[in-house]
């Protein structure tokens, strides 16, 4: 399995990068994700923000209209003649971009906001290409036929892709090998200054309150009919708007005494205005064109301290529609009654708002997210350089790395992030699946609503270690799991507990040791406890055992409780307390953004390299590397030598519901092995978000499919064993993770696993490198 390591040169940027932004945004009509990040990576790039050509009809020779905005940045504007066909265009175009990267030198960045310039500029040479798509144009209003295929085009060019926002990037995200998701960010200094320094805007102050303001460009994207009956069923209330008005006309704009329309606006105005309101909107329409749209303005409106009103943009939704500040309505009448909340709101409300907004908005900085940006491309940059030097030398392979991590779970992202930030190692890691985060992978379905592929997980642990090791790659938000499990149709407390008793059998035990001792009265003395029927009825008796887990263990392993080892069983204990939370750890969260931003920040490290949808057997021969971390199961990595460990699998039958909640808990069990599956997952439970739909998940065990649970026998462990026997004769392999060690484990255990399985493969590589330059100075 091992291939020979080949050795490798290293290199950097040896002049300060050119980068060449391509915008269909001009720079100043509102200053957008583009002018944000360009402002800020001109700190370490010579950036040119090349705008969309203006023609004009004196003009007999293309130029470029040149301007400096700042140290390391200029804008230009290309001017062509009138009536130039799209070949012409593209040769002068080409021509005028020619001579501008004639007159400079160093390495060379291609930024693209539109693929629509790729025509022109395809055939220059650059060292790396970057698509920052920013919103799906080919929805906006007249966007050009052929974008969709341009865009195919660029993505299939690109060595970064970023996008703007949660939706965009699940729509993209299997069809690039580097594709990340980066939302927009927020100037948190620039819009809490409110007025200060600032007198009111002239064309506001005389406005009376309470105002409800907007600020953006004015186009399809909004719901001007929403506005005007807003506005209609709220004479009182006073409707300011800002900003341009583009691809509609003026005479589609409302007209009414309490609609204001003030026009276009500088960047810097604009915390002067939002300081004058008390309710920030985002009415936009629900079509084509804002399906996947990231509003910049929401954390912008945030910062300034307002509390916002938004139709359901999904990335509004998922990204913000937990918090309080944060409304959703669809209608005139459900906008008009938010607002009316929300500047009903007391003090101590709005207190909770602005620490809402501070926690949320402590990693949405600009400056962060183009640092973080900068370094990709720097990184990117000797990575191609090494890439070049490495491939003109002669018997070498391009594609080295120290390690090769097999699987991008919890076992193997932890294992690469450990390997290349602890011990500093060049990391490859590859999973067969589309994805990373393994089976705790989620996204956002077509609701818009945070799911769970692979049915529910919740993070919940006793180790602080491990939580503040985790904490490095999220924030988190509280949440207690409970279950409920519908026995002779009642919902009822699982695991089973004081009130399921009270419940299931009209009992009125008022105790804790009125509870043990109904429980000692049913259960059943064992002798010795060998099976998980005999843990269950040793502890609540036959009746509680066949009520609620005799016909869902049959469903969930597909053999008898009597047949499976008694370790199954002891996972859910019963209880005399009315304590009706699932787990009683310490720490019980979930990361804030979900589990799969979780991974992806714990292997956005410049020493990690992520290959999704690659399976081990077919890696490119040309890929080497000196050491492998396998979390695949062990049997498949012997080729089944011994035989095939058994597992049980999985089927999932994800539903969006049309209504706002579907069950009382996350979690509801069916017992019942008339019933197929074996329990209900409601997501919104689990990530606090607010929508008017909801989304479930049903759970069909199953004997074929991808392998989830380790059957616990003996006849199993006994093939494990000899398994595990191969294993640690492999000097330069290391099993870690539930399927390399065919043992079900927690999260945290796993995370846990992993982190001491670093530690003792480093402390021997420490050992080994000692003991080497021993033996060379003993030379």
């Amino acid at each position: 399995m091992h291939r020979p390591s080949q050795s490798r040169s290293s290199s950097t940027p040896a002049q300060r990068a050119r980068l060449v932004c391509f915008s269909h945004l001009r720079w100043n009509l509102v200053f957008q994700r583009p002018q944000h990040i360009m402002s800020r990576l001109a700190d370490n790039f010579d950036v040119l923000y090349w705008e969309e050509p203006r023609e004009d009809e004196a003009c007999k020779t293309p130029r470029l209209e040149r301007e400096s905005l700042a140290t390391g940045l200029d804008r230009v504007v290309p001017v062509l003649p009138a009536g130039l066909d799209e070949a012409q265009r593209d040769a002068q175009l080409r021509s005028l971009l020619d001579a501008t990267l004639e007159a400079d030198a160093g390495p060379l960045v291609f930024w693209y906001q539109t693929p629509m310039m790729l025509g022109f500029s395809a055939g220059a040479q650059s060292d790396l290409v970057v698509y920052d798509c920013m919103d799906e144009l080919a929805n906006f209003a007249f966007a050009p036929a052929d974008i969709a295929q341009r865009e195919a085009a660029l993505m299939a060019r690109a060595d970064i892709v970023l996008c703007g926002g949660a939706s965009l990037y699940e729509a993209r995200a299997a069809r690039h090998h580097n594709i990340h998701c980066v939302p927009s960010g927020v100037d948190v200094a620039h819009f809490a200054r409110g007025t200060d320094g600032l007198s009111e805007p002239a064309d506001q102050a005389a406005l009376p309150h309470p105002r409800l303001g907007y600020y953006g460009v004015i186009d399809e994207r909004m719901d001007l009919a929403l506005l005007a009956e807003a506005a209609r069923l709220r004479p009182d209330w006073t409707f300011v708007m800002v900003g341009p008005v583009v691809k509609i006309s003026d005479a589609d704009l409302p007209r009414a005494a309490n609609i204001h329309w003030l026009g276009r606006k500088d960047y810097a105005e604009l915390p002067a205005y939002a300081a004058g309101w008390d309710v920030a909107l985002m009415p936009f329409a629900r079509n084509a064109s804002t399906a996947f749209i990231s509003p910049t303005k929401t954390p912008e409106y945030m910062a300034s301290g307002l509390p916002v009103v938004s139709t359901s943009i999904r990335d509004v939704v998922s990204g913000y529609g937990h918090l309080n500040c944060i409304r959703i309505a669809d209608d005139a009448a459900g906008f008009v009654e938010a607002c009316a909340d929300l500047l009903a709101a007391p003090d101590a409300a709005r207190a909770v708002w602005r620490a809402e907004a501070r926690d949320c908005l402590g990693d949405k900085s600009w400056d962060g997210i183009a640092a973080r940006i900068s370094s990709k491309l720097e990184n990117a940059l000797v990575t191609r350089q090494v890439d070049k030097i490495v491939s003109a030398a002669p018997h070498r392979s391009p594609r080295h790395y120290d390690v090769l991590v097999v699987g991008a779970g919890f076992a193997g992202s932890v294992m690469a992030e450990r390997l290349a930030t602890g011990s500093g190692r060049s990391v490859l890691v590859i999973d067969k699946r589309e994805h990373i985060a393994g089976n705790a992978f989620d996204h956002k379905d077509g609701a818009g609503i945070l799911v769970h592929k692979y049915g529910p997980h919740i993070f919940h642990t006793n180790s602080r270690d491990i939580l503040d090791y985790l904490s490095r790659f999220t924030r988190w938000l509280p949440y207690e799991h409970r279950v409920l499990a519908q026995v002779d149709d009642k919902l009822v407390p699982m695991p089973i507990n004081r009130t399921t008793l009270n419940v299931l059998y009209g009992l009125d035990l008022a105790t804790d040791a009125e509870a043990e001792a109904y429980l000692k009265s049913v259960a059943v003395d064992v002798p010795e406890i060998r099976s998980s029927r005999e843990t269950v009825v040793a502890q609540v008796g036959v009746d509680l055992y066949e009520k609620f887990f005799e016909g869902y263990t049959r469903k969930q392993w597909g053999i008898d409780p009597s047949e499976l080892d008694k370790s199954v069983a002891a996972r859910v204990p019963a209880r005399t307390n009315t304590d009706d939370r699932y787990f009683t750890d310490t720490y019980q969260c979930m990361p804030a953004r979900g589990y799969t931003a979780m991974f992806a920040a714990m292997l956005d490290e410049p020493r990690i390299t992520v290959m999704t949808g690659q399976s081990f057997d077919d890696l490119p021969d040309d890929i080497t590397w000196d050491h492998l971390v396998w979390s695949g199961p062990i049997d498949e990595y012997f080729g089944h030598r011994l035989g095939k460990l058994p597992y049980r699998s999985l089927r999932f039958e994800h539903e969006t519901l049309k209504c706002e909640q579907a069950q009382p808990v996350a979690v509801v069990n069916y017992p019942d092995e008339a019933v197929p599956y074996t329990r209900i997952t409601e997501y919104k439970h689990l990530t606090g978000q607010r929508a008017p739909v909801t989304s479930v998940t049903r759970e069909y065990p199953a004997d074929e499919g991808d392998p989830y649970y380790p059957i616990p026998n003996e006849a199993a462990q006994a093939m494990y064993k000899r398994y595990d026997a191969l294993a640690r004769a492999c000097d330069n392999v290391t099993f870690v993770g539930r399927l390399a060690t065919y043992r079900y484990y927690n999260m945290d255990q796993i995370v846990g696993q992993a982190l001491a399985t670093w530690r003792r493969l480093d402390a021997r590589w420490q050992a080994e490198a000692m003991a080497g330059s021993g033996a060379v100075a003993a030379e």
